[in-house]
């Protein structure tokens, strides 16, 4: 139904945002990724969509890629996960990091998203397996050297567990600095927000 939004964000509030369209102002369910990516009101901003139809009401969610909001309707066929599920994996790993996750099958990553155990990580993990990726197969995430001296200065220098230090890894920009300590301190940071 809506596909793409495409306007000038008015408001934000925790997990979401108003974007206007045309004189009319639509709320939009963003994961936390978009959300931290939006500097304030009057922003521009381009959302791929997915429009929940319940008998209570429309909900609308937007993501920065098409392939984001694939994996979020992949995420929301499993049973038991919902969309507020579906939004919070997608707020704490990136698509890359899911993917990993899910082709080395690894259900722990998953636990560290609020509102995950462990029954649930093992069910989205199974059902997962053969629905992203190339052919069926999932992707798995080339991590560069720089990344892997980041991931270990966090873990043994700073004493954060490999899932805690993949997660911060994560959170650095894409455009930031191909320096460690930069990257480090970006990592960091991301942790106390």
């Amino acid at each position: 139904m809506i596909d793409i939004v495409s306007g000038q964000v008015a408001s934000l509030s925790k997990g979401s945002m108003v974007v206007m369209v045309g004189g009319v102002g639509l709320r939009v369910n963003v994961p936390k990724t978009v959300f931290d990516s939006i500097t304030g009101a009057g922003q521009n901003v381009v959302l791929y969509t997915h429009l929940q139809v319940r008998e209570d009401g429309l909900t609308l969610f937007g993501f920065s890629s098409e392939e984001e909001r694939a994996l979020f309707e992949i995420l929301i066929s499993v049973n038991g996960v919902g969309p507020k599920i579906g939004l919070a994996i997608l707020s704490t790993l990136s698509v890359d990091h899911l993917r990993s996750a899910v082709g080395r099958d690894e259900p722990e990553v998953l636990t560290r998203v609020p509102g995950i155990g462990k029954k649930t990580a093992e069910k989205i993990v199974f059902e997962l397996k053969n629905k992203i990726g190339i052919g069926g197969m999932p992707a798995v995430v080339a991590i560069n050297e720089l990344d892997t001296d980041v991931i270990n200065a966090l873990t043994y220098q700073f004493g954060l567990s490999l899932v805690e230090a993949q997660s911060a890894l994560q959170a650095i920009p894409r455009d930031a600095p191909a320096d460690l300590g930069t990257r480090i301190a970006l990592a960091l940071q991301s942790l106390s927000n």
